[in-house]
């Protein structure tokens, strides 16, 4: 029986659970850095911010940000910092290339244009060099 299945019955099984969401989690240097990028740039919210850790937000959107700045602990050296990329699916990206694109942020290889995979899209990259392409279905 797979672990993610709960038995209902002898012949029979219900979900256990349901996966609903995912939170990108970026390791950056200097956490009040990105945090000033993302809010400036692309005018997110603060929903919570440490020397170490910051939670932001735009409309649905919700982004991680975690120091990586430390180089003798094994998982927050420096060098992971810019490692990261998440994809986030928007409802009108050429509205968001058109605020975007004059604040100097569009990857230089990600400008907007359609995929043959059936979506819209571009993408940014952060001051560690992290990734974020938004996109439209098409």
């Amino acid at each position: 029986m797979c672990s993610t299945f709960r038995k209902a019955s002898r012949r029979h099984y219900t979900p256990a659970m349901t996966m609903l969401a995912a939170i990108p989690a970026f390791p950056v240097l200097d956490v009040s850095q990105s945090v000033d990028f993302y809010r400036e740039r692309l005018t997110m919210r603060i929903r919570h911010q440490e020397d170490e850790f910051a939670i932001l937000t735009r409309d649905q959107f919700e982004l991680h940000f975690w120091a990586a700045n430390k180089p003798n602990v094994p998982g927050a050296e420096p060098f992971i910092a810019g490692t990261a990329s998440c994809r986030v699916q928007v409802s009108d990206v050429d509205g968001l290339f058109a605020e975007l694109q004059p604040r100097g942020i569009v990857h230089p290889n990600g400008p907007l244009g359609d995929k043959p995979w059936g979506t819209r899209e571009f993408a940014i990259l952060d001051p560690d060099n992290n990734l974020i392409t938004f996109f439209e279905r098409r």
